[in-house]
């Protein structure tokens, strides 16, 4: 029996149409814009470990709004906000129950490296910790990549987004 490039090309087409396709990842245009008006990630489930999930964080916001589910209650005890010419930030400390995280999570980054598809304040670099062992976060949104400090996560928010934690 003799196939046609014809023959092949709808055989091809009638195998891969019964395929699954592959979702997509999200994309996410989230803002940090004041201390009352910010995103930050947090695992996709409530009591899920922070580092384990870096590759798949979703955003949380003060309002939906701003581009991702709202925070739960009493989760953001704090929050302070710098904006410079390169980068705007939140800083602040979280309670960690309100997610059911757990206490000896020392937690994780997440940025544009693990996370594709994000704009952050417009700005395509970001980075973002969540420490529930220390009740603590932070999101930096950067103009350029050198202001974001990824790859040192595990130096914490304290160095990586130096800010007020109190």
């Amino acid at each position: 029996m003799q196939f046609t490039i014809f023959t092949v090309l709808a055989i091809l087409t009638i195998v891969c149409s019964a395929l699954p396709f592959n979702k997509r990842a999200p994309s996410y245009s989230i803002q940090v814009k004041s201390e009352t008006d910010f995103c930050s990630f947090m695992p996709p489930k409530a009591g899920d470990d922070v580092g384990a999930t870096e590759n798949d964080g979703i955003p949380f916001c003060t309002n939906s709004s701003l581009g991702g589910q709202v925070f739960p209650t009493g989760y953001i005890k704090s929050a302070h906000y710098l904006s410079t010419s390169d980068y705007v930030q939140v800083t602040g400390t979280i309670d960690r129950d309100a997610y059911s995280l757990k206490e000896s999570d020392g937690g994780g980054q997440y940025d544009n490296k693990d996370i594709d598809n994000v704009t952050c304040n417009g700005y395509k670099y970001f980075v973002n910790l969540i420490e529930p062992d220390a009740n603590i976060f932070c999101i930096r949104c950067c103009e350029n990549q050198a202001d974001c400090k990824l790859g040192i996560s595990t130096f914490g928010c304290a160095r990586i987004v130096p800010g007020n934690y109190n």
